[in-house]
């Protein structure tokens, strides 16, 4: 399916069990990479203490939440250094640098997907909403809450905060669903009813809600729920 200008879109485990991320990287690609195995490869090696995977997965956990940590922040976590919490915090600048050079535009279903899909290999549900402009160009990523969704977690503060301060016009929410099963809840349905509640008041159009895993995702929209 497209999404409409009218209707609120433009016409839209292998490192966690212990795999290795370059031999990886080597047989299938950079693309092929979770997130926790990309952290892997720019930690280098884990410390006397603790190994990387673990020292990737805390990591993980503490970026999704404070996606811009300095290396201070960064060396909060056990068995990160200096020059290791330096070399994270100059990874994640230049990504952000180089991904501002061409903006990335939502006209479909798949292109949320493409922007939300590095989250399906975390252990818990993520909500990730992306922040679209005028033109539906993507102008920002954040993972609102961590954990099962519902309307006592999932508060309409937590998701149009970031929205109202970015000057965004719309936005799409997502989340991973771990177990595999891409079929939405009742809890999943009435969040998204609540938001879309929120973001008529606020002016600020939920396009689409999307429940996914690392190889398939469900869209609200498609199924006629939005």
């Amino acid at each position: 399916m497209n999404y409409s200008i009218e209707c609120g879109y433009s016409t839209l485990k292998e490192a966690e069990n212990g795999s290795k991320p370059r031999e990886k990287l080597e047989r299938l690609g950079i693309g092929a990479l979770t997130d926790r195995e990309l952290l892997m490869l720019i930690i280098g090696s884990g410390s006397i203490r603790r190994p990387v995977d673990e020292i990737a997965k805390d990591l993980l956990e503490a970026l999704d939440t404070a996606p811009a940590a300095t290396p201070e922040e960064i060396m909060l976590i056990p068995g990160v250094g200096r020059a290791k919490a330096s070399a994270v915090a100059a990874a994640l600048e230049f990504g952000r640098r180089r991904s501002h050079k061409k903006p990335r535009t939502v006209s479909t279903p798949e292109d949320v997907y493409r922007e939300v899909r590095h989250y399906a290999s975390r252990e818990q549900e993520h909500l990730v909403v992306v922040l679209l402009n005028g033109a539906h160009e993507v102008i920002g990523t954040f993972v609102a809450t961590i954990g099962l969704l519902n309307k006592t977690i999932v508060h309409p503060r937590e998701v149009f905060a970031n929205a109202i301060r970015s000057r965004a016009a719309a936005i799409a929410i997502a989340h991973n669903h771990p177990s595999g099963n891409i079929e939405p809840s009742q809890d999943d349905k009435d969040v998204t009813a609540r938001l879309q509640k929120a973001g008529q008041i606020l002016g600020i159009k939920l396009l689409d809600h999307l429940v996914f895993t690392d190889e398939r995702y469900y869209s609200f929209l498609e199924h006629g729920l939005m």
